[in-house]
């Protein structure tokens, strides 16, 4: 099927969705479309159902008593009615944080990993956050993850809302060819040197890209990059598998 042209005041006025279709009745079918174990970013009306999951999951997984949770002072642990009707806010997690909604139920705000984490990247959330408060979150601009060998903050994770058992991904880094230094005659390449992470960022003809395959989001690129309009931009993990606890 032929895509509709879009037209630059179409661009700019933020009706790109619309203009290509972007609608219910496009959405790939479930039956052909598999939601994959971790989700970067939505692509489908149905991604977006996935990755929320409150409907469904305080049905299916076993009870909590969010009674006995231990939360951090001026934070709230939120009941199942306001879990079930509002969807979660997008943070970015330590590494091998599970699903949101289990991991909201399950983290007792000991602030264990907190204390582990030998860079101080990991911080707690602060009241404006809503149910997400005093929990622990990544905070890429003040400091990002340097995605430690041994993920101390994963050892010492008692409820297990921080688990080995799936991949260490905390977010996904995008390049803005637009803003970035080298892709607007400067030699740049301070976020290639900078990432923890294996061939992440590759660098061609001196412009860099990020290979989204290996890429952990962890925000080193962000936080070092010296453009006057940070070129990176960096979204957390849309969906996460519920496992581990």
């Amino acid at each position: 099927m032929k895509r509709p042209e879009i037209s630059r005041r179409e661009f700019v006025q933020c009706r790109f969705w619309g203009a290509i279709g972007f609608r219910r009745e496009t959405v790939v079918r479930s039956d052909v479309y598999k939601t994959p174990l971790v989700m970067r970013y939505p692509k489908t009306l149905e991604d977006v159902a996935a990755g929320n999951p409150q409907e469904t999951a305080l049905e299916t997984e076993q009870p909590v008593d969010l009674q006995q949770l231990q939360p951090a002072s001026g934070s709230v642990v939120p009941d199942a009615s306001t879990m079930a009707r509002r969807r979660t806010i997008p943070v970015f997690r330590p590494p091998g944080a599970i699903d949101e909604v289990t991991f909201l139920a399950n983290c007792t705000r000991c602030n264990k990993c907190v204390q582990a984490c030998p860079h101080t990247a990991i911080i707690l959330a602060p009241t404006r956050l809503r149910e997400v408060a005093g929990t622990p979150i990544i905070d890429p601009d003040t400091q990002p993850c340097l995605m430690c060998v041994d993920f101390p903050c994963i050892a010492v994770c008692e409820p297990q809302v921080l688990t080995h058992s799936i991949p260490k991904l905390i977010g996904t880094a995008r390049i803005t060819a637009q803003t970035c230094l080298a892709y607007n005659g400067t030699m740049c390449t301070v976020c290639s040197e900078r990432c923890p992470v294996p061939n992440a960022i590759r660098v061609s003809s001196g412009k860099p890209t990020v290979d989204e395959n290996a890429c952990t989001g962890c925000g080193v690129c962000r936080y070092v990059c010296p453009s006057p309009e940070n070129a990176i931009l960096l979204m957390p993990i849309f969906a996460r598998p519920n496992i581990g606890t």
